[in-house]
Order: C-alpha cells, then sequence, then structure tokens
C-alpha cells in the first residue's frame, strides 16, 4: 500500500514548481530558441539557456553547495577567472594592425564609452547603489566578458541579467546601431570617402604594442591589469609567431571550453526568485540606453574630427568604437556603401573597433577603481 510520505515523495518535484520557475524555465527555452533561430550570440546565449532552465527544475541536483552548476560558478565566475580565459582567447584572435596603421581611433575608442558613465548617473538616479550603477553601466561597452568581470566582482546579484542584456545587444548590433547613426549624420557626411593604403607594421611593432599597453595600462589603471594583461597576453602569444599550438589552443579549445562553461554559470544565477523582479527591467532598459549612448558619442566626436580635418574624415567610423568587434565595423561599412555602394572606410572602422576594445577593458578598469574608493 501506498502511503501518504511516499506519494509526497514521488510528487516532490510537481508540488515544487513556482511560477517563477515556469517563466524562467520558458525564458531558457527563448534563449535557446534566438540562440539556434536567430543566431544571435549562440555560442553563450545557448549554454546560458540551458543553464537557466537548469537551475529552476524543481530539487535539481545541479545547484546547491555540491552541485555541478553551483561548482562552475565558484571556479570560474565567483574568482573571475573565466572571462580572464576567454579574454586571452580574444588577443589571440584579435589583429590590431589597423589602430596601429592609424593610431588616432584611439580618440574613437575612448568617445564610444562615454555611455557607460552617462548610464552611470542615471541609475544612481533611479536608486541603484553605485556598485550596481557601474555595473550596469559597463553593458554599453558591448563587451560580453567586461561586462561578467566587473559586475562579477561589484554586482555578483545582478550577473544574470546584465550577462543576458550585454550578449542580447552585442546579437543586435546590427539592428540598434544604424539608427542612431542616420539621426546624427546627414547624407554628405555619410558619403565622404576616406581613402585607404596599407601601410607595413614589423612585427617588432606588433610585439611591442601589447608589452607597451599592459605595461602602460597596469601603472595608469591597476584595476584594469587582469583584464588588458589577458588580452595582450593572447595578442602577444598571436605576433610573436613562435607559439604557434598556444595561440590556436587559445583561440579554439580553450575559448570554446571556457564559453560552455561560462554560459552554464551564468545561466545558474538565473533562478526566478532573484531574477524576475522590476530591477531587471531597469537594466535591460537602462543597458540599451548605455549602448545608444555609446554609439552617439562615438559618433558625434568622429563630426568633431570631421570638423578639425576639414570635411575628410567620415563620422560613422566614430559609431565603430564600441567593443562589438568586428560587428560594429561592419556596419559601419553597410551604412558608408548604402550612401555609395563603392565608399570602402571598413579598414578606418577596423582601426576605431579594435581601440573600442582596449577602451572598455580601461573604462572596466576606472570603475572598478572608482567602486573602490
Amino acid at each position: 500500500m501506498v502511503t501518504d510520505q511516499t506519494w509526497s515523495q514521488l510528487l516532490a518535484g510537481l508540488t515544487s514548481v513556482t511560477w517563477q520557475s515556469l517563466v524562467m524555465i520558458a525564458i531558457g527555452c527563448l534563449l535557446i530558441w534566438l540562440a539556434i533561430a536567430r543566431e544571435y550570440e549562440p555560442l553563450l546565449l545557448l549554454p546560458i539557456g540551458a543553464g537557466a532552465i537548469l537551475t529552476n527544475l524543481p530539487l535539481s541536483p545541479l545547484v546547491g553547495e555540491d552541485g555541478m552548476l553551483s561548482i562552475l560558478y565558484n571556479i570560474g565566475v565567483g574568482n573571475e577567472l573565466f572571462p580572464l580565459l576567454i579574454f586571452i582567447g580574444i588577443g589571440a584572435m584579435t589583429d590590431f594592425g589597423p589602430l596601429l596603421e592609424n593610431p588616432r581611433m584611439v580618440l574613437l575608442g575612448a568617445a564610444g564609452q562615454f555611455g557607460i558613465f552617462l548610464t552611470l548617473i542615471l541609475a544612481l538616479l533611479l536608486g541603484f547603489s553605485r556598485e550596481e550603477a557601474a555595473s550596469i553601466g559597463i553593458i554599453g561597452a558591448i563587451d560580453g566578458p567586461t561586462s561578467i568581470y566587473v559586475s562579477g566582482i561589484l554586482a555578483p546579484h545582478l550577473l544574470g541579467p546584465i550577462t543576458v542584456a550585454a550578449y542580447s545587444y552585442m546579437a543586435l548590433v546590427p539592428i540598434i546601431m544604424p539608427p542612431v547613426m542616420r539621426l546624427l549624420t546627414t547624407k554628405e557626411e555619410r558619403a565622404i570617402r576616406m581613402p585607404y593604403s596599407q601601410r607595413q607594421i614589423s612585427q617588432r611593432t606588433r610585439i611591442l604594442f601589447p608589452i607597451v599597453v599592459t605595461i602602460g595600462v597596469g601603472i595608469l589603471v591597476p584595476f584594469a591589469t587582469p583584464l588588458i594583461g589577458c588580452l595582450m597576453l593572447g595578442n602577444l602569444m598571436r605576433e610573436s609567431k613562435v607559439v604557434e599550438r598556444l595561440t590556436q589552443a587559445s583561440s579554439n579549445e580553450l575559448a570554446n571550453i571556457v564559453t560552455l562553461f561560462l554560459g552554464l554559470a551564468i545561466g545558474s544565477t538565473m533562478g526566478g526568485e532573484a531574477f524576475l523582479k522590476p530591477s531587471t527591467l531597469a537594466i535591460l532598459g537602462l543597458g540599451l540606453l548605455a549602448f545608444v549612448l555609446d554609439t552617439a558619442a562615438g559618433v558625434l566626436f568622429g563630426k568633431i574630427m570631421n570638423f578639425f580635418s576639414g570635411g575628410k574624415f567620415n563620422p560613422l567610423i566614430g559609431a565603430a568604437g564600441i567593443s562589438a568587434f568586428p560587428m560594429a565595423a561592419r556596419v559601419v561599412q553597410k551604412e558608408a556603401s548604402r550612401e555609395d555602394y563603392s565608399n570602402f572606410v571598413l579598414m578606418h572602422a577596423m582601426g576605431a573597433n579594435a581601440a573600442g576594445q582596449v577602451a572598455s577593458v580601461v573604462a572596466g578598469g576606472v570603475l572598478l577603481a572608482l567602486m573602490a574608493g
């Protein structure tokens, strides 16, 4: 005879289901659908969605002190290891040649971070704490690993919505950026031609670049040392040409494995009761605002450079000053081609985009320094 206790044990999972967990399971399925059907950042959104589903299943052994998802979080996100390992892979895949050919693009990379700090101020006015506001503002860099690193230190309880926002907006770069770019530029400005003649960058310069940047940023912004150090380590391996196996492993196997583990760990933070709050919608909205402001700041600074160049600089290139590499540069080229199909500004935009990668890391370090004060 089946006792009441037996029935309660058999039905424990069913009776433990809450409306919050059902909503989060649906959100997890949505993220998986976006990754597969729309190919929106599939390498991360798919494992995040899977992690969200696994976390919200009732009485799941995967969460808790000894659960696999909790272990992944503790060893890779709680101590910021996974984002740093991903930065090594990003550095190994990045060619800073376009930036070295045109160093003035550093100015556009810096301009592309203004929205971070404007959004930080707005988040403070809306009642978020200093640490939460800084974590929300960094979404505007459109740099997933930096967002994870900064929020993991300053506001780990917001890691889930901040990560989802950062990577979702990365996937939406071709949709969000063009209206801002068209609004702030004229047809004539978008059609400005910028001749490109490739300069040969010596291997010595390419090797010295990551070393000099690491030392310089490490001295000026110590809190950015882990991020810039790992990014430039990967790039040094790439440009040295003597550790091809390490370069390939960093940009492929290491990056892929860590991305999988990172996605699952982020998904484990998306428990229903913690995620389904009004603040989540505010984070998504403020993150979008930060992205728009960063794009606008880059374009406006591009207009300033156009003014001082006597009308010879295409302001669209300023929009590439964010960290979404190389998507932002491709969007800039597409917009320039809409006005003149033979206008080739891609390599100029790639320089600004590479500068944005470095600038977003520096901005993250600045935020950490400000919050530590």
